[in-house]
């Protein structure tokens, strides 16, 4: 029988929610509005109050159930692989999937990922340096960066 927690946690934008089966989260979402604190029993709402507190590491130990295709799932693993503090290229994710010419179609799975920040598609920007596409907003895809910039810098 599965167990279903939601951990909820406020931060600077609004509120980050993670559904969580038995230990893995399978979705994910922020939200614009504040909602209050939820703890759930899996540990993963301490996981993130750590990252937005500033160990931007503290994800790194959060299991994850990836459903979807083949493919996507291949994006997404590759995705956990990129290191806080830094970003890639579509084009870089795309060889990094053995599929370089691929670049389009690494942007839609990484546009379709349904655990955002804990499977951190915000690390991938346009190459040249744009932040492109982000389904929450320039906004959060930017603040998402600087805080674990930031962390970097703190600890340098």
């Amino acid at each position: 029988m599965s167990t279903t927690d939601i951990a909820v946690i406020p931060f600077a934008l609004g509120s980050f929610r993670a559904s969580v089966d038995d230990g893995m989260v399978h979705s994910a979402a922020f939200t614009l509005t504040p909602e209050r604190a939820r703890r759930d029993r899996f540990g993963v709402y301490d996981a993130l109050r750590d990252y937005f507190a500033g160990d931007v590491d503290a994800l790194d130990s959060v299991d994850v159930a990836m459903r979807g295709t083949p493919f996507q799932c291949e994006v997404w693993r590759e995705l956990r692989r990129i290191p806080a503090g830094t970003t890639i290229s579509y084009g870089e994710l795309a060889k990094r999937v053995d599929r370089p010419s691929a670049q389009r179609a690494v942007g839609m799975a990484n546009g379709a990922n349904p655990i955002p920040l804990i499977v951190p598609c915000h690390r991938v920007i346009r190459t040249g340096g744009a932040l492109g596409g982000y389904y929450y907003g320039a906004e959060h895809k930017r603040w998402l960066l600087d805080h674990e910039a930031n962390r970097l810098a703190i600890t340098a």
